[in-house]
């Protein structure tokens, strides 16, 4: 089953940047990523390991989810990040870099030798072209694994294209990651838009990644949020709709009817437990607000 947990809004915060992670309680994020990868230089790695996983322990973040995304297995510093991550207390490790499933055999192997809750969520950036050809295995790979977050900007950079607004180069990736996510009932997220100033942008972009099924847009700066939750959150016409479809549906079953007919559409049991889904979701956010 698809986690009802709200994911439309998921921060990176540099977890070399203490202001930043202090500034992340009072965000309206479902997510917060304490990031140790691509925002945190060489030099600053361990000591962002260390400030990531005491911010994770100190708490005050309320209802937030927090997830460190740790470096490449791969590298000097995975496994030790890994290793620190596990222990931190938090929600998930997000890992990149991931090419096939036996990237996640590995990743599970070094949070069993250090001691990682056995059950601890594992979320994967899909930032390569090889994960993207073997997406399915990949996110089947384990039952840990919990979401699929799409990195576009290292993915076109491996395919040599052009980052065009419509996305066009990867929208077969996009789609693949989608079918992937639902065929093993995992969160999908999408990748991260690079213009802070351009909300119309991101507005248009995270219009298209709900349209294609994404459940929520991993964000770089603060004023992004607002954009993201409102646009991955059902609208008060969708909500409107969802109770009339379920009144209507049962009106007809109650009359021995399979379908239902509301303002000349059909309705059938898909539209009614999409609507319940949707519901069901706006609950939850309006939790996560409270």
């Amino acid at each position: 089953m698809i986690s009802i947990r709200p994911r439309r809004s998921v921060l990176y915060m540099p977890a070399s940047n203490a202001r930043a992670m202090e500034k992340a309680k009072t965000l309206a994020a479902d997510v917060i990523i304490f990031d140790m990868e691509d925002s945190v230089v060489a030099d600053a790695k361990i000591e962002a390991r260390v400030a990531a996983c005491n911010a994770v322990a100190a708490g005050g973040y309320g209802k937030r989810e927090l997830v460190i995304r740790v470096n490449a297995l791969e590298t000097e510093w995975g496994e030790d990040d890994i290793a620190a991550a596990a222990k931190s207390g938090a929600h998930a490790i997000l890992v990149p870099k991931i090419y096939h499933a036996e990237d996640v055999a590995a990743i599970v192997r070094t949070m069993k030798r250090v001691g990682a809750p056995r059950n601890m969520p594992i979320w994967l950036m899909m930032e390569t072209p090889a994960a993207i050809l073997r997406c399915d295995a990949i996110a089947g790979a384990h039952e840990n694994i919990e979401c699929l977050v799409m990195g576009s900007n290292d993915l076109i950079k491996d395919l040599q294209a052009e980052n065009t607004s419509d996305r066009l180069a990867i929208l077969t990736a996009l789609s693949m990651t989608v079918m992937a996510a639902r065929t093993n009932g995992l969160t999908v997220l999408d990748a991260v838009y690079n213009d802070i100033a351009d909300l119309d942008g991101l507005k248009a972009e995270c219009t298209q990644g709900r349209v294609l099924g994404f459940d929520g847009k991993t964000l770089i700066h603060p004023s992004q949020l607002e954009t993201a939750n409102k646009s991955f959150a059902p609208n008060a016409a969708a909500l409107d709709l969802a109770k009339r479809q379920i009144e209507v549906f049962k009106a007809a079953k109650a009359e021995g009817k399979a379908v239902a007919v509301l303002d000349g559409h059909m309705v059938e049991e898909l539209h009614v437990s999409e609507a319940y889904r949707l519901l069901a979701f706006s609950d939850a956010v309006k939790a996560l607000e409270e």
